[in-house]
């Protein structure tokens, strides 16, 4: 069973820039996985933010609505997915999750095969 490990939270100001990052909680290769990051804010629904295919075909897909839209950015190599988040503002306070699964579309859309336990990204002055 994949156990998936989200790390890079922390305490920003406005404007800020943080790096999340996704990994295998034993190490191994997350290569053969697609993989999505999602957010669960105060108040509101999990949303997804974005999603990657496996290395094969690492095209980054952006499923978020307009509230990240341009700011964060899907990355990744053969250990972890990266989620590069750029001009941090308070609305993006919440907890941070990545999800896996062997097909793209799953990984986006769900039932994901596994779950991180999230980080939390607090962005306040």
């Amino acid at each position: 069973q994949l156990q998936l490990v989200e790390s890079g939270g922390g305490l920003v100001q406005p404007g800020d820039s943080l790096r999340l990052s996704c990994s295998a909680s034993d190490g191994v290769s997350l290569e053969d996985y697609a993989i999505g990051w999602f957010r669960q804010t105060p108040g509101k629904e999990r949303e997804g933010i974005h999603c990657i295919g496996a290395s094969g075909s690492a095209r980054g897909y952006e499923i978020s609505g307009r509230s990240v839209k341009g700011r964060f950015i899907i990355g990744r190599d053969k250990k972890s997915v990266f989620l590069d988040m750029n001009n941090l503002k308070p609305e993006d306070t919440g907890i941070y999750y990545c999800a896996a699964d062997s097909d793209l579309l799953t990984a986006c859309r769900g039932p994901q095969r596994s779950w991180g336990r999230g980080t939390q990204v607090t962005v306040s002055s």
